[in-house]
């Protein structure tokens, strides 16, 4: 892990160093993002991030002092700007206020999840922000050949892939007239992407079952489990392992019942440092699927084939390819790689 951050480390540090782009950004720029045509007549001075994964990929082009406050945080920054993020203002570690984001004076709205700023915002309608004069971005990967209507995680038709992580990036970096970062920072990814997969090389899955438990509301109650396309099921995908559920919700809320009939063989368990539902402490899920008398009985659970991922990994990031790694390790580990 040291050398991959070190690797990126430099990668970024390149792209600091690069030459100016022959193809700088004009504006006004004009950009269609999840369903608006947002216009910026210049690259963004104050951002609010709402959203772990989004501030991540701000930090990854550079722009951290443009960041004038941040929200919606599940753990741990990235190590290697921690020192960044520790002088910028955090407005919540979960949903921040409507006031408190236009406190801040931003241009900019940049958020991870539709269901904070959208049709539905929990944190405030666009074109609440648009009245002010505040344009907003959403990232593509939570808008793309998915739905947010429900009011909850959502409802995603196709599979979740890196290239909308991708296209994020290039559209941030075409925004803030940065794109030599942002070309940089997509071949430093597709770079670990493709690494990643060699490393799993004679450690497929091979339809290996396989369930994803971010958290529950109640310990006891209905696990939210991710669904078919999401970022977990990417991570499956190149695997080669099977996910035990099929829906097209992002993360439905399941019963261990439901579970316990597709008998996983691993049980990938969310750790975070949010402590939001009653089962987001891994810990606490692992004692639940220790003593519960259903899952107790499950395979992963009687054979301790647990693997623990951070839960960004779980959602579409630039962290999902560490998901790939952590679930292809622990794969090999438990001697069930074929």
């Amino acid at each position: 892990m040291r050398q991959i951050l070190a690797a990126m480390t430099f990668a970024f540090g390149l792209a600091g160093l690069a030459a100016p782009s022959l193809a700088a950004t004009h504006y006004p720029l004009t950009v269609s993002n999840c369903g608006q045509q947002v216009t910026f007549q210049k690259a963004p001075a104050r951002i609010v991030s709402i959203g772990q994964g989004m501030t991540e990929i701000l930090f990854s082009l550079g722009l951290a002092d443009k960041i004038a406050g941040t929200a919606v945080w599940v753990g741990p920054v990235l190590p290697q700007y921690a020192e960044a993020n520790s002088k910028i203002k955090r407005l919540a570690d979960n949903d921040p206020s409507f006031e408190s984001v236009v406190g801040q004076e931003p241009d900019l709205v940049a958020a991870e999840f539709e269901w904070h700023v959208g049709a539905q915002g929990s944190v405030g309608k666009r074109e609440q922000f648009k009245d002010l004069g505040i344009n907003t971005y959403l990232a593509p990967a939570d808008c793309v050949a998915k739905v947010n209507t429900d009011g909850g995680d959502g409802v995603r038709g196709e599979l979740f892939t890196m290239d909308l992580i991708y296209r994020e990036i290039a559209e941030l970096s075409e925004i803030f007239d940065v794109k030599d970062r942002g070309d940089a920072l997509i071949s430093a990814l597709k770079k670990r992407e493709a690494d990643a997969v060699a490393s799993i090389s004679g450690a497929s899955g091979k339809n290996l079952p396989v369930v994803f438990w971010f958290s529950s509301k109640e310990v006891n109650g209905d696990a939210f489990i991710a669904g078919k396309n999401g970022a977990p099921a990417y991570i499956l995908k190149t695997i080669g392992a099977k996910n035990v559920v099929t829906t097209e919700e992002e993360w439905p809320l399941v019963g261990w019942e439901t579970i316990a009939q597709a008998n996983p063989a691993v049980i990938v368990l969310a750790t975070m440092d949010r402590r939001r539902y009653a089962a987001d402490d891994p810990k606490v899920k692992v004692v639940f699927l220790e003593n519960d008398p259903v899952t107790k009985e499950l395979d992963a659970v009687k054979n301790k084939h647990f693997v623990m991922m951070d839960a960004q990994s779980m959602n579409p990031t630039i962290r999902t390819i560490d998901g790939i790694e952590t679930l292809a390790n622990g794969i090999k580990s438990f001697g069930l790689a074929q």
